[in-house]
């Protein structure tokens, strides 16, 4: 069975849910799921895989969470070219300037980000947040 990781950072459990969710969506979409959070995953897990998600939410002013998931981002950047990448992420505050920033990069770095944005939920993913994070776990099952 194909191994899809999600690997995230969060700091009240909203970016948690959104991982757990686009997890279920890869294990119903027939493939396995490791969903990891940062401090447990290895970039060089990522290194083989043709597509992969990374969740972490709006920091400071609007920043990736610099003392883990940061660094982690940076070690991705130099092999992300040629992958497919799903992000996403909680936000309390700002306009989601932090996720289009993360985008830019990755897209700098020669992947290609799914759906041309990150998946954005305000605060607590609600129903249709969570749906929409299963939805892409399964479209991600599928490259």
């Amino acid at each position: 069975m194909d191994k899809i990781y999600v690997v995230y950072w969060s700091q009240t459990g909203n970016t948690l849910a959104m991982a757990e969710a686009v997890g279920k969506g890869i294990t119903e979409a027939g493939k396995e799921a490791a969903v990891l959070e940062v401090t447990s995953a290895s970039a060089d897990d990522l290194k083989s895989a043709k597509a992969f998600a990374l969740g972490c939410p709006a920091m400071g002013a609007e920043v990736l969470e610099e003392m883990e998931m940061e660094p982690f981002v940076e070690a991705v950047e130099a092999f992300a070219n040629g992958k497919t990448i799903a992000l996403f992420g909680s936000y309390g505050w700002g306009d989601g300037q932090w996720m289009r920033d993360w985008v830019d990069r990755m897209n700098a770095a020669g992947a290609t980000v799914l759906n041309g944005e990150g998946l954005m939920c305000h605060e607590v993913p609600d129903e249709d947040g969570l749906n929409e994070c299963v939805a892409l776990g399964k479209q991600l099952a599928g490259i």
